[in-house]
């Protein structure tokens, strides 16, 4: 499609109307409106999450917002789920989509919830992030951009990661397997 779309425009005049074709200059950009492969998630098919930060702030507690919307870190050791071994799937949080299984989960010794694999590719994204003075790959939810941790490469088999993930991030869904 060219940059310039045709529109046509009535115009009355003395009570006739006269028909003009004219070329007008788009005020849109018509393809940001278009659906796109970003707008969809990859793995489910189902459609991101796009919220402002104002409506964010209302469904989260003021501690997940920090963590999920703000990439904060939770205290080691003070999760939920740090230590659970309870069966199910771990969702995200802020939109449920689902992340990790309890089956890749594992005890880190950290203090954090860890898992050595995601439950599908695509169901979390990673990110560079040099925050603190140390270059490390964070982790997001690929559904709707939420902090979730980051991961490491000292994982036991048979990925050899660790997704170290933040409690308040997840939430267990125990009827999911």
């Amino acid at each position: 499609m060219t940059k310039l779309a045709i529109a046509v425009i009535i115009v009355a005049a003395a009570g006739l109307g006269v028909a003009a074709c004219v070329w007008l200059k788009p005020t849109t950009n018509m393809a940001a409106h278009a659906p796109s492969a970003s707008a969809i998630d990859p793995v489910s098919g189902e459609p991101k999450v796009h919220k402002s930060e104002a409506e964010w702030r209302q469904e989260l507690t003021p501690e997940q917002y920090r963590v999920l919307r703000e990439k904060g870190t939770e205290r080691a050791f003070t999760g939920q789920y740090h230590a659970t071994k309870d069966k199910g799937v771990y969702r995200c949080a802020a939109c449920g989509n689902e992340l990790f299984s309890s089956d890749t989960k594992f005890n880190s010794g950290t203090g954090w919830p860890s898992f050595y694999a995601p439950i599908a590719d695509g169901k979390v994204g990673e990110h560079s992030d040099g925050s603190f003075g140390m270059v490390r790959t964070e982790v997001v939810c690929a559904r709707c951009d939420s902090h979730l941790g980051h991961v490491f490469d000292d994982g036991p088999q048979p990925t050899g990661l660790r997704y170290c993930i933040n409690s308040i991030c997840l939430k267990l869904d125990p009827n999911s397997k």
